[in-house]
């Protein structure tokens, strides 16, 4: 769904969900579950004029995932073994880009992520989230974003407020901005591919009137993209790591190294991701599925150490008019161990097996184009401007749109 009246103005926008059944065995029961839910439920925009830029994206899995969606390993925000739902308000920005051939600028202000790792994994080959989500993205933060881009380069600064959302409508503490600061340099050797090294220091993320445990945090991520009418080949790499930090001194170290893949063509998609993440262990509430928040020393039971290989296998797009879906099939298999420190935390006591399974089955429901690296705002954006290999302002595309495997016009559209 796009509009463009002329070359300086525009705009485009999106709506997804996501039916979904997942099977876990076992699960923190201790026992198999099969759920069903609405997941992803998303609304996107994005509109141009000359170099004013708008961009919003609204969550609703606020109303379909209060209980969060089941996911083996995962954590963050107080639910463990769950994804938790994310804010409403994913993303409202508005901002101001100029490019001059080789170069350009931009700066943004308002609620999104924060320039430090990698995208955002809804816009990646795989309906579950990874583990490492809460240590290699930072999102959902009031944050003013400059980014500068020259020729292959581009560099990002920002500053934000620590805290992370308490619920999907908690409004951020608007009193705690600045406080946090994140800065990423990627370098686009040729079309398609790229490599970004990021740092970030968090203040006190999980206790929203501050004084808890910060975060410095540090990413490596290479990337490779190249699609066709007909084809799309995709190869990602991070390396991801978050010290917790009280009074100067390390806590707790945690760690992620992550590889996935996919290989589309004539509109099949076979993808596959292998991780390992290290997850901070606490002593769940009644609910096996939730933690106390905020955390406190006492509910800390060590470091647990998660291996998950997962494979997906999506089949071509069907359409009915402006909507489209495309039905999949994921399978994980799921190690847990202890880390270090190991703590008490021993995952045949919580979970009375150490390897676990996970199968989820559902259709990607969409109309309209993905917009393209959530995450990434301006000359941030690799390829879409003139001189980077990409399309520039002379191009077709709407601001934002997306030439990866979300674009609309490709039969490997996700």
């Amino acid at each position: 769904m796009a509009l463009r009246d002329s070359a300086a103005q525009s705009v485009s926008g999106m709506i997804q969900a996501i039916p979904v059944v997942t099977r876990a065995d076992p699960t923190a029961t201790r026992s198999a579950l099969t759920e069903a839910y609405l997941t992803q439920p998303v609304a996107m925009g994005h509109a141009a004029w000359k170099e004013l830029r708008g961009i919003a994206t609204l969550n609703l899995e606020g109303l379909t995932l209060e209980r969060g969606e089941l996911t083996t390993g995962g954590y963050g925000e107080g639910y463990v073994d769950r994804r938790h739902p994310h804010a409403y308000v994913h993303e409202l920005l508005i901002g101001a880009e100029t490019s001059r051939s080789r170069f350009g600028a931009s700066v943004f202000a308002g609620r999104g992520f924060a320039p430090f790792g990698s995208d955002d994994p809804m816009v990646r080959p795989f309906e579950k989230f990874p583990v490492n989500h809460h240590l290699a993205q930072v999102l959902e933060r009031v944050v003013v974003v400059g980014a500068v881009r020259a020729g292959p380069v581009i560099g990002e600064v920002a500053t934000f407020n620590g805290d992370e959302p308490l619920t999907p409508g908690s409004s951020p503490n608007f009193d705690r901005f600045g406080d946090s600061w994140a800065s990423r340099l990627t370098l686009v050797p040729l079309d398609g591919a790229e490599l970004s090294a990021s740092v970030a220091n968090v203040t006190s993320p999980e206790v929203r009137a501050g004084r808890g445990l910060d975060q410095r945090k540090a990413s490596v991520v290479a990337r490779f993209n190249h699609q066709t009418d007909d084809s799309w080949r995709y190869a990602f790499v991070e390396w991801a790591h978050t010290d917790e930090r009280a009074l100067g001194t390390t806590r707790t170290r945690l760690a992620s190294l992550l590889g996935e893949g996919a290989y589309c063509r004539s509109g099949m998609i076979a993808a596959g991701r292998f991780e390992r993440t290290d997850r901070p262990e606490e002593e769940p509430l009644a609910d096996p599925f939730r933690a106390p928040r905020p955390a406190d020393d006492l509910s800390n039971l060590g470091i647990s150490r998660w291996t998950t290989v997962t494979v997906s296998v999506s089949s071509p797009v069907l359409r009915a008019g402006v909507l489209s879906g495309r039905p999949f099939v994921e399978v994980a298999r799921i190690q847990a161990s202890t880390g270090t420190p190991p703590g008490i935390f021993d995952p045949g006591l919580r979970y009375g097996a150490s390897g676990m399974w996970m199968f989820t089955t559902g259709v990607r429901l969409r109309a309209g184009m993905m917009h393209e690296r959530m995450g990434r705002y301006g000359a941030a954006v690799p390829g879409m401007h003139a001189g980077t290999g990409g399309h520039g302002p002379e191009s077709e595309m709407m601001p934002g749109m997306s030439m990866n495997p979300s674009s609309a016009e490709s039969r490997c559209a996700m």
